[in-house]
């Protein structure tokens, strides 16, 4: 299945207390399968909103979001539901772990009610083996560093092994140091998975790294830069 990510047109206006803020504004952008994408801008440019249309979070007020051919904007709320389980990841800045779950079990949570051909706890330890946590299955997100909780929310977002990972500051709440394992481990699952990853960053040094590299600026992509691969 092509997994290409295409944006038509798309806008986005939140209304409350009689006031409408245009928060995205013709938005027309497509992402090839596997790329390795990073959205950049001030507070309020509307970078995280977009994330949240690409991730089917949320709808549009306006335009259509492809999936290869399939539009989502125009399924309904169990089908997106369904299409967002097997195709899409998350990564949050704050990680959202269940306090009370071992690393293990957050990383199995997304499968709860889920039917799969797979052995759930073989494919959560295997992955938290990918994120070189492995030893830390049986320890509470307490126990865990801020990075180690990150690498145990980054096995959860890869648990159905989606075609798309999408990150929100994934290194927002981490040291320079921290941040870079996980950017570097972000960047080894693009390859070795191919599987697409787009993330939004504060950071300028970051978001040059990416092979796409978007600028936002009041609800609407200022700039685009692409290594000649996805031209």
């Amino acid at each position: 299945m092509d997994i290409s990510l295409t944006c038509r047109n798309v806008m986005k206006v939140f209304e409350g207390d009689g006031i409408k803020t245009n928060a995205l504004e013709a938005i027309h952008i497509a992402f090839p399968k596997g790329a390795f994408v990073s959205i950049a801008g001030p507070s309020g440019s509307g970078k995280s909103t977009l994330l949240s249309l690409l991730g089917t979070l949320d709808r549009p007020t306006s335009g259509e979001i492809y999936f290869g051919e399939k539009n989502v904007s125009q399924l309904k709320s169990r089908e997106l539901s369904d299409f967002r389980f097997q195709h899409i990841g998350f990564i949050f800045q704050q990680f959202h772990l269940l306090p009370t779950l071992t690393a293990l079990e957050n990383v199995m949570s997304p499968l709860i009610g889920r039917k799969g051909s797979y052995q759930k706890k073989e494919r959560a330890e295997q992955f938290l083996e990918q994120v070189g946590l492995r030893d830390k299955a049986n320890a509470l997100p307490s126990q865990l560093s801020g990075g180690q909780q990150q690498r145990v929310a980054i096995a959860r977002a890869l648990i159905n092994e989606p075609s798309w990972l999408l990150a929100d500051e994934p290194t927002g709440n981490l040291d320079t140091e921290t941040g870079e394992v996980i950017f570097e481990l972000l960047s080894e699952l693009n390859r070795s998975k191919g599987c697409g990853v787009i993330f939004v960053t504060h950071d300028p040094a970051l978001a040059n790294r990416a092979k796409i590299q978007i600028r936002m600026k009041d609800g609407r992509i200022i700039s685009e830069t692409r290594e000649s691969a996805y031209v």
